[in-house]
């Protein structure tokens, strides 16, 4: 039998059913052995009550017959011998009719076995030869020999019958009683003597043939005796021998004697009514002391029967009450078994499906532990199952005691790389705001370029060092208060991407994103452009474009990379979606657990998936909690919690004059801003300039979006917005017109309008983008910027600038003056501070063009950013209603709400 795989209570369970099996069936056994002993024993006293009494009945009734009928035989003519004989027949048929009743019973019959049934059989079958012989008795066809012979068939089967019917289970007392049986034969001899000589008697005469039977008869009944009296207890025995040898049965003696001694004739001194007399008494009397031998033996068998029923009774019932004991016992202890293994069970699953698990979302949810509250030391009985339960209690404690230094070591490397992501973005910071201040104190075309890409490069730093302060699970440092535009968002987040030239941001619709959600949202775009760009070919472009939704607004990120397995897509969308604990052995998914842990904290959903492009997709939804349409064009300038204390005086006033001093035209109504590389969204800005900003500004001034502010005070803006207000308005300049190369005249000077270097190979919409032609604008560059840089070394000579205390506007003029004095309002030169790629070469632009594939992004940008001011300038104008003298101004470019916003 196997039990492999069963649960423990079914092993339990056999384990303890073998054994009771096994006693219930030795039980079972005991009590059949003894039941069945003790069941005999009411059978047979059944037996005895319904046969046997009625078999002995019938024998001496029979006997009657028997003398009866050959008394008849000998004298036919007595008047006395046929009533006689009527007599003995009515009572051995009376006798005959009741075993017969009592062998039709099925109950009797039962209780006799089969054996027993077979002999009651055969004296029935004897007495149904009843009637024939009475018969030739009647005809006189049978002697008295014959019929004799015919009676004592009669007999014997009822003598075979009683000695079997005894089954006592007591050797001694089954000798017994087949000798009481024997000895009741040796009455049966001598009733058989009796017929024989008292017919013989009635007759007068006696036959050898007689004389030999009963002197046969006297033997075998001498004999009998002589053999069963021993078996016979000695008070029942010394009865039959005192029985034989008092005065009763002499007379019976000395008529046999004679008789046995006599020759044919008659014996002598021996009639038929002494034989009569003699033998009736001696039947008698023996009759009589067999009968109470009998009810003797009964009595000592009373007590044997009793004890086999009594033990056969305590057998079976001490068998039954030690089976239930054992029941008991079995099931109790088995339970017992099974509750403690069911508690451990328990135990043990609630401690690996429940409380572990708990205490390890609870550790890497950052929650202290008390090992001693959670896992508590408790006790258990002092056996193997205590032992098993105790030692899984330790393990248990062992478990989230080495959790809990888990934790805590993990708590500690966290903290670490907080510390020395802080210090990096302190000493970034320092970095930054020392490429500024280099960026407007060199004048090289070259370091100025190189400090750009440093620039950039750092902006990159700062952002590794924000993802390793997001991996240990802090929150960044950068913060804004006021909602920002979700297009300066993106433009903030492609401006921190190394390959930023092969984005394309198509226009995005106008809607703010929360002031505390920007951080994590640009961090978030970051890192989805930085894979998205890694990932695809350098020659091939990436795409962000959005809408609107029900719930929020998505974002869509396309590549043309080499997309990604079905498995793999599969995995990192569950990276995405569950955000699982990150491992330091999980180094080459930085950027994946980053984006993962940036959605689950604002509650954003990104998504992966194959891209129509044949690269991937990642969809961005960021819901309406992080949205706001109430939200002033700040261009990118939210307010921050992290910003630099407000600056004092002539610090400030420097501030003003150096943000001014970067600007090639005036802007009106706007705080003057530079394309001076890939600028930080996130960059210090002082509260005080910002509050200056218009209150109201309507959607086609967000052009720019404030992707490329400058890190500087914008403050300085005020006074260039006051000088335009109060000095006079000069007309613009036509594209054909020429003027002379003083500084005042060039002031509002038409700037080329720049052109975007795109990837090779890139398409839009599906087609390539094919080179254009440089306009006719370009040729005016070197002129203009040989031009300005005169005007730079001009003012690289003069002095410092004084301060503006009084807020009025600067001078203006229309030709260069020689002999400024010293004590004038400081001059703005043009293109003094401005950026390299703006400046004009003085060579022919129509010799040595270059090729605008070779141009670089920070050209770009810097014409990008001189075409949207001057198509503000131009919707300003056109809204004022103002012609130029001279004829009809060129129109302006009028900005649209449509397009890629590229």
């Amino acid at each position: 039998m196997r039990f492999r795989g069963k649960s423990i209570r079914r092993k339990i369970v056999a384990l303890l059913l073998v054994p009771l099996v096994s006693l219930t069936a030795i039980w079972a056994f005991a009590t059949v052995l003894t039941g069945r002993e003790a069941a005999r024993l009411f059978s047979v006293s059944h037996v005895v009550e319904e046969i046997g009494y009625p078999v002995e009945d019938t024998v001496r009734v029979l006997q009657q017959e028997r003398r009866q009928t050959l008394v008849h035989l000998a004298d036919p003519r007595a008047s006395d011998g046929l009533a006689a004989l009527q007599r003995s027949r009515t009572a051995t048929d009376e006798a005959v009719a009741e075993i017969r009743r009592n062998a039709a019973d099925a109950d009797v019959r039962d209780d006799l076995g089969q054996a027993g049934e077979e002999r009651l059989t055969a004296v029935l079958d004897a007495f149904d030869g009843l009637g024939s012989l009475r018969r030739s008795v009647e005809d006189g066809t049978v002697d008295r020999a014959q019929a004799l012979g015919l009676y004592n068939r009669l007999v014997d089967p009822c003598h075979d019958l009683l000695a079997n019917l005894n089954v006592v289970d007591d050797v001694g007392l089954d000798k017994q009683y087949r000798a009481l049986v024997n000895v009741s034969r040796a009455r049966e001899l001598l009733s058989r003597e009796d017929a024989l000589l008292g017919s013989a008697l009635v007759t007068g005469r006696l036959t050898r043939t007689e004389i030999r039977d009963v002197s046969d008869l006297v033997a075998q009944r001498t004999v009998m005796y002589d053999i069963n009296l021993p078996l016979l207890p000695a008070t029942e025995r010394g009865r039959y021998q005192r029985f034989w040898q008092n005065a009763s049965s002499a007379p019976l003696r000395v008529a046999e004697q004679a008789a046995v001694s006599s020759d044919t004739g008659t014996p002598s001194g021996v009639t038929a009514q002494s034989w009569d007399t003699a033998a009736g008494n001696v039947l008698e009397e023996l009759g009589e002391l067999d009968d109470n031998a009998a009810d003797r033996y009964q009595d000592r068998v009373d007590p044997v029967a009793t004890s086999t029923i009594a033990k056969a009774v305590v057998a079976g019932a001490l068998g039954l009450i030690a089976l239930l004991y054992s029941l008991f016992l079995s099931v109790r202890v088995g339970r017992s078994l099974i509750r403690d293994l069911k508690q451990l069970r328990l135990e043990a699953h609630e401690a690996s499906g429940v409380r572990l698990p708990s205490v390890m979302r609870r550790l890497s949810a950052g929650e202290e532990v008390d090992v001693e509250t959670e896992v508590p030391r408790l006790e258990y009985d002092r056996n193997e199952m205590g032992e098993v339960g105790q030692a899984l209690n330790t393990l248990q404690r062992a478990a989230v005691e080495a959790a809990v230094k888990q934790a805590q070591l993990r708590a500690g490397v966290s903290e670490v790389f907080v510390n020395l992501a802080r210090r990096s973005q302190v000493l970034l910071h320092k970095q930054l705001t020392l490429l500024d201040t280099m960026e407007r104190r060199t004048e090289d075309t070259e370091e100025l370029a190189d400090l750009f890409r440093l620039d950039h490069l750092t902006t990159r730093m700062r952002r590794h060092a924000e993802g390793l302060v997001i991996l240990s699970g802090a929150a960044p440092s950068r913060q804004w208060r006021k909602p920002v535009q979700l297009m300066d968002v993106v433009r903030a987040a492609v401006a921190e991407v190394e390959d930023y030239e092969r984005i394309e941001v198509r226009r995005l619709p106008r809607v703010a994103v929360t002031g505390p959600a920007v951080a994590d949202l640009t961090h978030l775009v970051a890192e989805l452009l930085e894979n998205a760009t890694v990932f695809s070919p350098p020659h091939t472009a990436v795409q962000v474009l959005g809408e609107r939704v029900a719930n929020g607004f998505t974002l869509e990120i396309h590549d043309r990379g080499l997309g990604m397995a079905a498995d793999a897509l599969l995995d990192a969308n569950l990276r995405l979606a569950e955000t699982p604990e990150f491992e330091l052995s999980d180094t080459d998914r930085l950027g994946l657990f980053v984006v993962s842990r940036l959605a689950q904290r604002q509650n954003v959903r990104v998504s992966l998936q194959p891209s129509p492009y044949g690269g991937t997709t990642a969809v961005v939804f960021v819901p309406d909690a992080l949205l706001t349409d109430d939200a002033p064009d700040t261009n990118g300038v939210g307010f921050r919690l992290d910003r630099p204390q407000h600056v004092k005086g002539k610090e400030r006033e420097e501030s003003r004059r150096s943000a001014l001093s970067h600007v090639p035209a005036r802007l009106p109504e706007r705080p003057a801003a530079l394309l001076d590389g890939p600028v930080e969204l996130e960059a210090p800005v002082d509260l005080d300039a910002l509050d200056d900003l218009p209150g109201v500004l309507d959607d086609q001034d967000g052009e720019r979006g404030g992707l490329f502010r400058p890190r500087r005070s914008l403050a300085a803006a005020d006074d260039d917005q006051a000088a335009r207000r109060t000095g006079p308005r000069r007309p613009e300049p036509r594209p054909g017109d020429e003027r002379p190369a003083e500084a005042g005249t060039e002031e509002d000077a038409p700037v080329a309008l720049p052109r975007r270097r795109t990837p090779k190979l890139v398409s839009s919409h599906g087609r390539p983008v094919p080179e254009r032609a440089p306009r006719d604008t370009a040729g005016e560059l070197p002129a203009l910027s040989s031009r300005r840089r005169g005007e730079a070394t001009a003012d690289r000579t003069a002095g410092p600038a004084t301060d503006r205390g009084d807020g009025a506007p600067p001078a203006r003029q229309d030709a260069p003056s020689a002999d400024a004095e010293a004590g004038a309002l400081p001059r703005r030169v043009r293109q003094a501070s401005l950026a390299p790629q703006l400046r004009q070469s003085p060579e022919p632009a129509t010799e040595d063009r270059p090729d605008p594939a070779d141009r670089d992004a920070d050209e770009v940008r810097s014409r990008m950013a001189s075409l949207q001011r001057g198509w503000q300038r131009g919707r300003k104008e056109n809204a004022a209603g103002d012609d130029p003298p001279g004829g009809t101004a060129p129109s302006a470019p009028r900005g649209t709400t449509k397009g890629d916003g590229r």
